[in-house]
């Protein structure tokens, strides 16, 4: 069976086919003495060829991410919200879990957390008293960070270009998600982290990102005011999770989300109002982790 992709290829080229026969039809020096009679008859073929045209078009434009529940549960001390919310892809069979830590910038900020040691993230959270958090950003094999990292305001690993690395998470008074091209060090804050790719721009998916490879995903998002979130989201593409994210989520409409260390990195962890907590662990240890602490 041809892919979406090389139909929709098709139904284009059979688009320009349609625009050229209507030229044809409407150029008198080729129809003779009998063009007045001949046009009606050429437009209402070509009527019902544009109409079968984007029919076709209409089946195969992109299916949409829909909210089919969620949940809420706030945290220990009320400041945080975890956000547990189901998706179905319209049209498919796809479906998603976004799990997210919801918080105001104003009564909450980031914290980037070394990880050295390797311990898991349940642990790290505990020891820094942390409401929620979530892995951090790319290492190497020899287990060292890859790209910009704020800890405590001290830069620990310097800022690194690349073709995922194109935006940096920053706490300060406020949270912010930075392209590349509009950081700088002046704006480092007190946490700051690099990753990428860029998912969600003007509360819009980006395009062109990778759609092939579905995956554990985590992020970080901010919303309009002060809203913020940390968040992971069950097996989907970089693509999917990009559509996924500019679905408002419940009362949360994301405005910029970077995507932070995937797959077999990706964890979320959030402590309750009982003070137990809802854990989704990662299954390798990762070099670092951001976390939401009270300001």
């Amino acid at each position: 069976m041809e892919s979406r992709a090389a139909l929709s290829g098709k139904l284009v080229a059979y688009f320009f086919q349609l625009v050229a026969r209507l030229k044809t039809a409407l150029l008198p020096v080729r129809c003779g003495k009998d063009w007045a009679t001949q046009l009606p008859q050429k437009v209402a073929s070509i009527r019902v060829s544009a109409a079968f045209l984007f029919l076709a078009l209409a089946t195969f434009a992109p299916a949409q991410w829909i909210e089919k529940n969620s949940r809420d549960e706030n945290s220990f001390d009320g400041r945080v919200v975890h956000r547990h919310v189901d998706l179905a892809e319209s049209e498919t069979d796809n479906h998603a879990i976004v799990d997210l830590a919801l918080f105001s910038s104003k009564s909450c900020k980031l914290r980037v957390i070394d990880n050295a040691e390797g311990v898991n993230l349940a642990d790290a959270m505990r020891r820094a008293n942390c409401i929620a958090g979530i892995n951090g950003g790319y290492f190497d094999p020899n287990f060292a960070p890859l790209g910009l990292r704020i800890i405590d305001g001290q830069v620990t690993s310097r800022l690194r270009r690349g073709r995922l690395m194109s935006g940096v998470l920053v706490s300060n008074n406020a949270i912010h998600i930075f392209r590349i091209a509009e950081f700088s060090v002046r704006q480092k804050g007190n946490a700051a982290i690099e990753c990428g790719p860029l998912l969600v721009d003007l509360a819009k998916p980006v395009r062109g990102l990778e759609a092939t490879r579905a995956a554990r995903r985590t992020f970080a998002a901010i919303g309009s005011g002060d809203r913020a979130a940390l968040g992971f989201c069950s097996d989907a593409t970089l693509a999917d999770l990009a559509r996924i994210l500019a679905v408002p989520l419940g009362d949360f409409r994301i405005q910029r989300a970077l995507n932070l260390d995937g797959g077999s990195s990706s964890a979320f962890w959030f402590q309750r109002k009982t003070g137990s907590a809802f854990s989704i662990p990662e299954e390798k240890a990762v070099r670092d982790f951001v976390g939401v602490v009270v300001k």
